[in-house]
């Protein structure tokens, strides 16, 4: 099995595994956008069940933080295809990394998750259950790890399973998969996960009763009324969201409910659970976005997906999205946040020629570009044999399967 695994480190020339070259362009906005890695190739994963290609391209962008400009970029990613041997499954994920092991959180769980997928033999008849253990699994190995502490480091991770027409989207965290869907002429974002935050009742609500305090860092400090839990929305949240902390302690302060890793938070209901959604495809989907928070911070889905459908060429795409995110954290904040996105395009039965929508608006493979690589001609993962990594999310036309919200945890000895 083929795959492509990413990690952005700067400093280091490197290209992708299958020669293709990797760019390290230089300052996007006011000279700090730099050291970024990206593919400037596109890549196909094809679905011969259903007979749709998947087109696919990615980045990731190290952020920048003043007052540790040699940070390293803690995002990782996993795109992987024909998981098993079978070439019309097909795997996305996103890893965003937090804490001061977070780069190695990130960077163990891409490799893990997909390794337990693989070698999970019902996987294919039970894809739910096959991603629970998956991931339940990768979070105990990390918490057994004696070269990682993951006491206060761990990661988020949005993962997508393309098993023919069928889409299954794994979630932990405020990371975010979303599908571009073809409604009349405007292009819909349409959310494949729900970013889990205090800022949902339901999580909210459950960490609560496994002892978490809910509040705000200026909560916290005395600034602002403790008893007061309302925030707001997400999308309105400015900087100051509301976090977790343990009853009688300043930590660990994280801003989302869910994760793999974070030891001490698992003890105030923080869980590796993730929340799993099936979707199909259906002809209306155009392509998806899977990317970081990083990336969703101070843009919508909707923004995000217009950007995108602007753009001929996804690789463009991608770097414009990236900017403006840049843009936005520089103008917003005194730092920004790594960043992390993955486009893939359907195409063929179930993707419309997206030159078909507000004259040619919406990205389009028929514009020139390269001639694309089939999937079974790229990278090798010696740990996974000879495959490759691509993932489609589908929209929520169809029902969603919900995990149920898990009982909280027993305190760590």
């Amino acid at each position: 099995m083929g795959c492509v695994h990413g990690k952005c480190c700067c400093g280091e020339n490197s290209s992708s595994d299958d020669g293709s070259k990797d760019y390290r362009e230089t300052a996007f906005i006011r000279g700090h956008m730099k050291n970024v890695l990206s593919q400037r190739s596109l890549k196909r994963a094809t679905v011969p069940s259903h007979n749709f290609n998947l087109e696919y391209t990615f980045l990731t962008q190290r952020g920048y933080y003043p007052d540790s400009p040699d940070k390293e970029n803690q995002d990782s990613f996993c795109i992987s295809t024909e998981l098993q041997g079978d070439p019309s499954v097909h795997f996305f994920g996103v890893y965003d990394g937090h804490g001061q092991f977070g780069s190695q959180c990130s960077n163990f769980v891409k490799d893990r998750l997909v390794e337990k997928l693989v070698n999970d033999p019902a996987l294919l008849e039970d894809p739910v259950q096959g991603y629970n253990s998956a991931f339940l699994a990768t979070n105990l190995e990390l918490r057994s790890s004696s070269e990682i502490d993951d006491s206060m480091s761990g990661t988020t991770a949005i993962t997508v399973l393309v098993i023919g027409d069928t889409l299954f989207v794994a979630n932990v965290g405020d990371s975010r998969a979303v599908m571009a869907v073809k409604d009349g002429n405007r292009v819909v974002a349409e959310d494949l996960s729900s970013d889990q935050t205090p800022f949902r009742k339901d999580e909210y609500e459950r960490v609560k009763l496994c002892g978490a305090r809910v509040l705000s860092v200026d909560q916290v400090e005395g600034l602002k009324d403790p008893d007061i839990q309302n925030w707001g929305d997400e999308e309105s949240r400015g900087g100051d969201p509301p976090r977790l902390w343990v009853p009688n302690g300043m930590y660990p302060g994280t801003a989302f409910t869910r994760s793999i890793g974070d030891s001490l938070a698992e003890t105030i209901g923080v869980t590796a659970t993730p929340e799993v959604k099936t979707f199909r495809l259906t002809p209306d989907h155009l392509f998806f976005v899977v990317a970081s928070d990083g990336i969703f911070e101070f843009l919508t889905s909707q923004t995000v997906i217009d950007m995108a459908a602007s753009y001929m060429d996804p690789r463009d795409a991608c770097a414009a999205i990236a900017e403006k995110s840049y843009k936005l954290w520089l103008e917003l904040e005194n730092r920004t946040d790594d960043i992390t996105i993955i486009i893939v395009q359907i195409k063929g039965t179930f993707g419309v020629g997206s030159d078909e929508i507000n004259e040619g608006a919406v990205m389009s493979s028929r514009t020139g570009t390269p001639e694309i690589p089939a999937a079974h001609e790229s990278d090798v993962h010696p740990s996974l044999g000879t495959s490759f990594s691509g993932q489609p999310a589908a929209s929520v036309m169809s029902p969603a399967i919900e995990v149920h919200s898990p009982a909280c945890p027993k305190p760590i000895d």
